[in-house]
């Protein structure tokens, strides 16, 4: 029985710091959310989000509306999957992974509210379940200050 030692792949800084100008720069939603990526690996993406007036959906308990939760999961996983896909292409130069993003686009989201969204901010993550050559899935969560998980989220995108 053999066993093959696969080393972790390593995002380089340059691709990281690319692929956070165009997730928080670059896509002028995401700005207008407030979102802030933590975390970039191959194994996952973790961002952040924090609360502020133009977020509320329900005004009497100052809750982040449902249309960004469910936006900033889409984004979250949709980040998942591209830094798997740029662990499978390695041997492409950063600028040429970081082109990957005008091609990918969501073909299905779905998402669990669990629990009203009320907090000072809100931690997101996601993880790329499988990226093939024209679509990849992830999963996401929602979280608050306190890692209580609020909502929950699936996609599928398109990738090529």
């Amino acid at each position: 029985m053999s066993h093959r030692s696969t080393s972790p792949v390593v995002l380089e800084p340059e691709y990281i710091e690319g692929f956070r100008q165009i997730f928080e720069e670059k896509i002028v939603f995401n700005k207008t959310l407030g979102l802030k990526l933590t975390q970039v690996s191959p194994d996952g993406v973790v961002a952040r989000i924090d609360m502020k007036p133009e977020l509320v959906g329900h005004f009497a308990y100052y809750r982040v509306h449902g249309g960004v939760i469910s936006a900033v999961l889409d984004a979250i996983g949709s980040a998942a999957v591209m830094a798997a896909m740029a662990a499978k292409h390695m041997d492409e130069p950063p600028a040429k992974r970081l082109e990957r993003f005008t091609k990918l686009g969501t073909i299905d989201l779905r998402v669990d509210y669990l629990r009203p969204g009320i907090g000072e901010y809100f931690t997101i993550t996601a993880n790329a379940l499988r990226v093939g050559s024209r679509v990849g899935s992830s999963r996401m969560e929602f979280c608050g200050p306190d890692g209580t998980l609020m909502s929950t989220g699936a996609a599928a995108y398109i990738v090529s």
